[in-house]
């Protein structure tokens, strides 16, 4: 079922950028029983928008949906997450596009913490869903979007304390 928000937007540049109310990413991250954390990264199906790349689940949002809704809805579809499982720390805008007036596009990442690394079921968009290592995120080819706001991300991820379960 396709939601309101599924459409490119174009900027003045003619740049294109998936989601007609912007769009919304889920940064999960969970305890690794070595003491590390990791992060939910999903490899992008070749056929799609910047395929063979790695990023988070996410995708476009619609008019009815806040960014936390968006990126848990989009996780839920792409690796097969549940809110239940999933704990929602803050949001920080990623990438905006001017537009006249205000912004015409949008990109928020979700962060997140589960207890523990969930299994996953991926779906035709992804080519494997993994648990990375936060210190092995930029080994991997990275869609731009992500590889641009990685290094803002995990300085800020690294400020809040993750949510193991036991606390």
């Amino acid at each position: 079922m396709r939601g309101d928000g599924d459409g490119w937007v174009l900027s003045d540049s003619g740049a294109h950028f998936w989601g007609r109310h912007g769009a919304a990413g889920l940064l999960l991250r969970a305890p690794w029983p070595d003491g590390r954390t990791v992060v939910l990264l999903q490899h992008r199906a070749p056929w799609s928008h910047q395929g063979g790349t790695w990023g988070l689940p996410g995708g476009a949002r619609d008019s009815h949906e806040t960014p936390e809704e968006a990126a848990v809805r989009e996780a839920h579809e792409e690796a097969g997450l549940t809110a239940a499982a999933v704990t929602v720390r803050t949001t920080v805008v990623t990438s905006e596009v001017p537009g006249a007036g205000g912004p015409a596009w949008t990109y928020t990442t979700v962060i997140a913490d589960a207890a523990a690394p969930l299994d996953t079921t991926p779906n035709r968009e992804s080519s494997e869903l993994r648990w990375v290592a936060t210190d092995e995120v930029t080994a991997l080819p990275l869609h731009p979007g992500f590889a641009a706001s990685w290094e803002r991300l995990s300085a800020l991820v690294a400020e809040i304390p993750l949510l193991t379960g036991q606390d």
